[in-house]
């Protein structure tokens, strides 16, 4: 269900426009449209709001964890017009088991770096991206440290082949 507040919205109304299933529901807040984008369509979305919105910058990717919940994860993304200097926040919910989305990098390739720390800490899988492989946490790592069930205490680490650790 999308707010009153939006229901107005010239971006709704284009994203409905072109997709009529897309959007899941939305909130204002701040004066920011909020939008949760069914994750199948978030590339599409995307490529409207860059291609016809000027929406020319993705600030950030991040995520969310509401572990014990189903779908565990959001995925965030921060996107803004400079020139309209206009933001504008789109949400997708991904499930816990095999969490996987679309990359947004053929959109935004400034994205790249994003997708590749949410990938690291929460353990969501970006479909096509041109180099998902970990960018905080050193090789061997395992676990995602930003996941609610993490272990607090300790960790397992493999240190390679040949190492006295």
């Amino acid at each position: 269900m999308i707010s009153e507040q939006l229901q107005e919205d010239p971006l709704v109304a284009a994203i409905q426009a072109r997709f009529p299933d897309a959007i899941q529901s939305g909130v204002s807040q701040h004066d920011q449209a909020i939008l949760y984008i069914d994750p199948a369509q978030i590339v599409q979305v995307c490529a409207l709001l860059r291609d016809e919105h000027s929406f020319n910058r993705a600030s950030s990717v991040t995520a969310l964890d509401w572990h014990p919940q189903e779908p565990r994860f959001e995925v965030v993304y921060l996107l803004h017009s400079v020139g309209a200097n206009q933001r504008l926040r789109l949400k997708c919910r991904v499930s816990g088991v095999n969490p996987a989305i679309d990359s947004v990098t053929s959109v935004w390739p400034g994205a790249n770096w994003y997708e590749r720390e949410v990938f690291d800490l929460f353990g969501i899988v970006f479909n096509n991206h041109p180099d998902l492989r970990r960018i905080m946490m050193p090789e061997g790592w395992q676990g995602h440290p930003l996941r609610k069930d993490f272990p607090i205490h300790g960790h397992k680490y493999d240190y390679g082949e040949g190492s006295t650790q």
